[in-house]
């Protein structure tokens, strides 16, 4: 059973950072590229970025350029969000998820975490 579990989130101040974790288990993790996404309030669910399984390739979109960071211990089956100099409306679900491909998509995506929230304050 396939199972993603994202960690790290809480509430911050606006300029604070975060680093969020996600842990996989029941995959072959370095066999997937991984992706976070979030979602805010009455909001479509945005991709944020996404990196290869083996480290060597990462797809970031305009959100996350610049402020935010992947990357992935696949001894630990865990992937990072590194989250800088964060806004108010950063303030979100933040979710990871596992593909057979890097993608921009959620449609491509095979597994989900849970979520974990994300709050920065103004």
């Amino acid at each position: 059973q396939v199972q993603l579990v994202e960690s790290g989130g809480g509430l911050v101040q606006t300029g604070g950072s975060l680093r969020l974790s996600c842990v996989a288990s029941g995959v072959t993790f370095n066999n997937y590229a991984m992706g976070w996404f979030r979602q805010a309030p009455g909001q479509e669910r945005e991709f944020l970025v996404a990196i290869a399984g083996s480290g060597g390739g990462t797809y970031y979109s305009d959100s996350a350029k610049g402020r935010f960071t992947i990357s992935r211990h696949n001894a630990k089956n865990t992937v990072y969000l590194q989250m800088n100099s964060l806004k108010p409306e950063d303030t979100a679900v933040y979710y990871c998820a596992a593909s057979s491909v890097v993608a921009g998509t959620e449609q491509l995506y095979d597994y989900w975490g849970q979520g974990t929230q994300v709050t920065v304050s103004s």
